[in-house]
């Protein structure tokens, strides 16, 4: 199959070594620039992708990340937030990297090329029917990350994909392809920078979404956040003071006893109602 890596061209910019400090970020910053209209362009296909996983949460379903290198990192990134975030169980939002937790900080030399492997990583948490998997890879290309979609599609696993090039082999095996095309990179093929980034946008977007979806937000709080910290006490101890009109002594005796927002606001309405 023959197609166009933009994220392999050539830099738009050149002789990087013979820049300033100052020339560096501006021309990043202005590289940078340009991903979130990348992303704007592709909002029907974030759209579609959400709605079809909010379905499959409603009947038990779980939603999967896999990729490779910096890709499944970040898929690794945006599923370890939303527990602490929404409050949901570690089993809801799933990211698997090829070569295991190792590959989180160190390179895994070919772990990325093997064509069975992310079906046997997704088979260790009895991955069924009413789960999505979405292959994160701006190349499109890696095999670890097209063959285990191309295994879902086969056991009737709905599945979704994030990349950075146009009619990738990884497009072609998602039900769902997500297509954010930044074009080249500012250091040339480094897609950790452009690609990366655009990559975690769409990542916030569709968890973001999903978790709201789900009533996992009230208003615009994080009310089902745990209280992991002093920060996350303080901030859940002025949601309550503003949902319930009530005083910071007040608000953080609530919240201490009930240890979450939600639950305070349900309580406190219940009880004063």
């Amino acid at each position: 199959m023959s197609f166009t890596k933009t994220t392999e061209q050539a830099s738009n910019f050149n002789h990087l070594e013979k820049m300033t400090v100052t020339e560096l970020l501006t021309n990043i910053n202005s590289e940078d620039k340009t991903i979130p209209l990348a992303v704007e362009k592709v909002i029907p296909s974030i759209e579609k992708i959400v709605i079809a996983i909010v379905e499959r949460m409603k009947n038990g379903g779980r939603l999967f990340y896999i990729g490779a290198g910096t890709s499944g990192r970040l898929g690794i990134l945006d599923a370890s937030e939303c527990p602490p975030t929404f409050g949901v169980s570690h089993n809801l939002v799933i990211g698997i990297i090829a070569g295991g937790d190792t590959a989180i900080r160190k390179a895994v030399e070919f772990a990325e090329d093997s064509i069975t492997q992310s079906w046997e990583d997704l088979k260790t948490f009895n991955i069924n029917s009413n789960d999505t998997v979405i292959g994160i890879a701006a190349s499109g290309t890696t095999p670890y990350v097209i063959s285990g979609l191309q295994k879902c599609n086969e056991n009737n696993i709905l599945t979704g994909c994030i990349t950075c090039n146009e009619g990738s082999p990884l497009s072609n095996a998602a039900k769902h392809p997500i297509e954010v095309i930044v074009g080249p990179e500012f250091v040339t093929g480094s897609s950790r920078m452009k690609a990366g980034t655009a990559q975690k946008l769409v990542l916030n977007m569709i968890s973001t979404s999903v978790m709201i979806q789900l009533g996992k937000v009230k208003g615009n709080k994080m009310v089902d956040m745990q209280l992991t910290n002093n920060k996350l006490v303080d901030r859940g101890t002025k949601m309550i003071m503003d949902e319930l009109k009530v005083s910071e002594e007040k608000a953080l005796e609530l919240l201490l006893k009930y240890k979450n927002v939600r639950t305070v606001i349900n309580n406190y309405s219940n009880e004063n109602g």
